[in-house]
């Protein structure tokens, strides 16, 4: 409860004087009588008793008046988180060169099942440095030869480890192949709708997220072979929206594939084609960086630097609704000053 007018509870101080006014104002009257003895002997009836019962009446009146007079307010304090979150495309290569063996925390994986791990822990947190994007859209495009939509932006992350899983090396000859130019300009066209995409997941309280930035992870280990469009069109029409790119040559160096035949399972060097030069420019028309990523560590290093320079902010508003509510007080009051003369000129009436 809220008192606007707090300085009112000062005329407490007149209310415990009122008796002593009293006693000093009252004017008494006197009858004479040969002895008292018998009135003694009579004892003290429940009137006599409850005498004062009139001035206690009217000083609680009094007191409530005063709260009336300092006028109590209620109120709920809301307070709302509105979080200004940044927008996330995760475009990764499924093409078969991302077939290629990575170590994982002691373990041999292929390249694309390192980079979903590494993205996993960047989106979720891995309990270390990552501290996971709670506050922030996520979306998924994987792609070989064409490029397909596997999770739409979400702020529903506990749904990316099952949509992660779905991504596999592509199988089939045909759809083999590198189209990072399609893949990007339909990343960069779901971040232009990403509006559109949140206001179909946003709550009562429309005002509670808005999208600070945008943003691509393009991760690829080879060049463009496929698609058609020129992945520097691409990074012109991210540009154009306002969408950086951070693009990410995996592998490097020497590199093995696993092959399994009806013999066993053999090893075979996999030649790295990545077109370094275009991830580049593609950055830089975007106003984002180009990383090289050799191995897991190196990895998990990038995504920290962009989980570093890519902040969400959450900033709490609060507001209070007052009421009045000094009526109740007031209307006490009163109804106690009436009780207080009823009972004043009738049960409790003093003669003279």
């Amino acid at each position: 409860m809220h008192f606007e007018s707090p300085w009112a509870f000062l005329m407490l101080i007149l209310i415990p004087a009122l008796p002593l006014i009293r006693r000093f104002t009252m004017k008494t009257g006197a009858i004479r009588f040969s002895s008292t003895g018998n009135a003694a002997k009579a004892g003290t009836s429940i009137r006599r008793r409850f005498y004062q019962l009139p001035l206690v009446i009217r000083m609680i009146a009094l007191v409530c008046i005063v709260i009336a007079l300092a006028r109590p307010q209620t109120g709920r304090e809301q307070i709302v988180d509105v979080s200004k979150g940044i927008a996330i495309e995760m475009v990764v290569d499924r093409s078969g060169s991302m077939g290629a063996e990575m170590e994982f925390e002691g373990r041999q994986m292929t390249r694309l099942d390192v980079v979903k791990k590494v993205f996993q822990n960047f989106a979720l947190g891995d309990g270390k440095n990552l501290e996971g994007r709670p506050d922030d859209l996520i979306g998924i495009i994987a792609f070989a030869r064409y490029p397909d939509t596997i999770c739409p932006l979400t702020l529903a992350h506990g749904a990316l480890p099952p949509f992660l899983d779905t991504i596999k090396l592509v199988q089939v000859r045909s759809e083999d192949g590198t189209a990072i130019g399609d893949a990007l300009a339909l990343a960069a066209a779901h971040l232009e709708k990403a509006d559109e995409a949140l206001a179909r997941q946003r709550s009562v309280n429309k005002k509670s997220y808005e999208i600070k930035s945008k943003i691509i992870i393009l991760l690829s280990d080879g060049e463009n072979n496929a698609g058609k469009r020129d992945p520097l069109q691409a990074a012109d029409l991210a540009a154009k929206w306002g969408i950086k790119v951070y693009a990410i040559a995996v592998g490097g160096g020497e590199s093995v594939q696993s092959i399994r035949t009806p013999f066993g399972v053999y090893k075979i060097p996999v030649g790295q084609r990545v077109d370094t030069t275009a991830l580049k420019q593609i950055a830089e028309k975007t106003g984002g960086f180009f990383r090289e990523a050799t191995d897991a560590k190196s990895l998990s290093a990038i995504y920290e630097e962009i989980d570093q320079m890519e902040k969400s902010e959450i900033e709490s508003i609060k507001f209070v609704d007052y009421k009045e509510s000094f009526l109740p007080f007031a209307m006490l009051g009163l109804m106690l000053i009436g009780l207080e003369i009823v009972l004043s000129n009738t049960i409790f009436r003093k003669i003279p």
